[in-house]
């Protein structure tokens, strides 16, 4: 089974991805360049990544005392993927671009998550340099962030500590002034940092020359102490080797030290590390302390990581989509080929019989369709976040802030949904696989393995939870929630007329009036405590309407090119769709009974009856 046809569908049916070639930026660009760059990823994603997926899982990073050492199979994906150019595919031409848009460059780069996830980081780098072509100055960007377009050195980011985990406020790296001419640095102002940082991914490797660490640190006040809070925080690049103002190596080390190599229970091709900045292992002109450059104004460093932690949210949830679908495609293949048990009659299950494959068993087929609802669909929501992606870049004025908005709104979904719906598909793809599954000699527990990182990946759902409902839903005066309820109701106007469809519109609107009295019951106290007390709840009940939503608009564009549903591939849209709104959405009553009633049983609890 391939992923292409459903790429293309979605891509060209769906989201009229041929359309932007329209509009100025992408006007050197058609349908025939589209499909070249799917051809190209899909061909190195086929030969690169999918042999040795099981190769990176087995043979993990090991540190020999001076380098880390990866398989041969990782430099060569990693070669070829900066060969095809997909780093800085969505950049200008003047700096090495192919000005492709992201919805484009989105939808290749599924193709590498889909075959081995963990086979490189290239996200990070990509997220990396897009920062700095935002928030960096034109020094910066032209020696750091070209060269990781052009995969000469790779990107990190460098925010969790161990004492402090996802609690930012609680950031200790310290950055001092490096000098009395610090500020005189062409690079940017030069500090000296100090302290650790954790759970760094691909934070050593010797895949490129050089590694380009973003990193957030404190700079103390004139009493030497730091300011509590988010608000004292900077941000710094610290690359691993010391480099002059044309982006050549200077043949120093810069005081960062590989203190371990952290061992996940997936993504185990990719190096997880703990890195100590200024610890004087590596000293700089004889001191200690690893030399950074100020990216944006002291204290705004969060503001400027949001631009590459959002970027990475969206990232992580279509590397969740991908390893739900490869569960996916291979379970689907196993029930089609493995034989066993017999279908029950009216007198019984007939011995005498042959067995029949797997996937004529109805709880298998339910099986299935819930990973083929999940993953397909989550997937359609990365790329319409794509989409929005490119509005935001080159709409009109009105088009691009609703785009940029609506965004904001739905990026805690777009990571926290599929890292919690697609794993779910994952271990259905064991289950299809009975005790097979669970033996190395089937992918489908690598790819739950793999899976299980992305819903801590970038901010747990708690996490995405606060930010959705304490923040994104509220923001400018709800007008993102607006925005994205005026979409939904588009939709539910399209299909309401189709027969096929009239119950699901009806269901939908109902859900999507319920998620709005959540939102204000669970604020009618203007208590946070109370109201982000339930908050995952909510964003359960929250993601499942919005995927009802991308369903019902996907079904009804495919029963409109295909009324009759000649092609199986409209059938099964279809039956996803009705999979979804029969078996999924009925979940959010029980979600946001709890959110209106602003239940207080988890929060409430004493700490000594746990």
């Amino acid at each position: 089974m391939s992923l292409r046809p459903t790429l293309d569908f979605l891509l060209y049916d769906w989201l009229g991805a041929e359309s932007l070639n329209q509009r100025e930026r992408f006007a050197d660009h058609s349908r025939e360049t589209f499909d070249a760059v799917l051809d190209t990823c899909e061909r190195i994603a086929r030969e690169k990544y999918a042999p040795y997926n099981r190769v990176v899982d087995t043979q993990e990073p090991h540190f020999d005392g001076e380098k880390v050492i990866l398989p041969q199979a990782t430099h060569d994906a990693h070669k070829a993927f900066v060969e095809s150019g997909m780093l800085s595919a969505a950049q200008d031409y003047d700096i090495g671009g192919m000005q492709l848009p992201y919805t484009l460059q989105a939808a290749a780069n599924s193709f590498f998550a889909m075959a081995s996830v963990s086979i490189g980081s290239n996200m990070l780098t990509s997220g990396n340099a897009n920062l700095l072509m935002v928030h960096g100055t034109p020094m910066q960007q032209a020696v750091f962030a070209k060269n990781e377009f052009a995969g000469r050195w790779s990107g990190t980011m460098c925010l969790s500590e161990p004492q402090a985990g996802s609690s930012l406020s609680d950031v200790a790296t310290r950055a001092v002034p490096d000098g009395p001419d610090f500020q005189d640095d062409p690079l940017g102002p030069r500090y000296r940092l100090t302290g650790n940082k954790m759970w760094i991914s691909a934070g050593d490797h010797e895949l490129t020359e050089n590694i380009v660490h973003i990193v957030l640190a404190k700079i103390p006040d004139e009493n030497g102490k730091l300011v509590p809070g988010t608000r004292g925080i900077s941000l710094f690049i610290v690359p691993k080797r010391m480099v002059d103002t044309q982006g050549r190596l200077t043949g120093e080390r810069n005081d960062v030290a590989l203190a371990g190599l952290n061992h996940k229970l997936g993504w185990r091709g990719t190096t997880n590390t703990l890195l100590n900045f200024g610890e004087g292992k590596f000293p700089v002109d004889g001191k200690p302390g690893a030399i950074g450059y100020l990216v944006g104004q002291p204290g705004k460093g969060l503001h400027c990581m949001f631009h590459m932690m959002n970027e990475a949210r969206i990232g992580v949830g279509t590397a969740a989509t991908m390893l739900g679908m490869a569960g996916y495609h291979a379970s689907l293949d196993y029930a089609r080929n493995r034989p066993q048990g017999r279908p029950a009659g009216p007198a019984g299950k007939d011995a005498a019989k042959p067995q029949v494959r797997i996937i004529e068993h109805a709880d298998v087929r339910r099986m299935l369709l819930a990973q083929k609802a999940y993953c397909e669909g989550a997937l359609a929501l990365e790329l319409y976040c794509a989409r929005l992606v490119d509005e935001q870049k080159t709409g009109d004025a009105q088009a691009a802030d609703d785009a940029r908005l609506l965004l904001e709104v739905l990026t805690p979904i777009a990571k926290s949904w599929p890292s919690e719906w697609c794993l779910e598909a994952n271990s259905l793809a064991i289950q299809v696989h009975g005790g097979y599954g669970y033996t190395r000699d089937f992918p489908v527990e690598q790819y739950w393995r793999d899976n299980r990182l992305n819903m801590i990946h970038e901010g747990t759902h708690g996490i995405q939870a606060a930010d959705l409902l304490g923040r994104k839903v509220l923001m400018e005066d709800g007008r993102g929630l607006q925005l994205l309820a005026a979409r939904i109701t588009g939709t539910i106007g399209r299909a309401a007329p189709v027969p096929a469809f009239a119950a699901h519109a009806k269901a939908l609107a109902q859900a999507l009036q319920d998620v709005g009295n959540a939102t204000r019951a669970a604020w009618s106290t203007g208590n946070p405590q109370e109201a982000l007390a339930n908050a995952v709840p909510y964003m359960q009940a929250f993601g499942h309407t919005v995927l009802a939503w991308i369903w019902l608009d996907v079904a009804e564009h495919a029963l409109r090119r295909d009324a009759s549903r000649a092609l199986p591939a409209t059938a099964g849209r279809v039956g996803a769709t009705d999979y979804f709104f029969h078996y999924e959405l009925p979940k959010i009553g029980a979600w946001l009974q709890v959110v209106e009633r602003r239940d207080t049983t988890c929060a409430a609890l004493p700490e000594e009856a746990f």
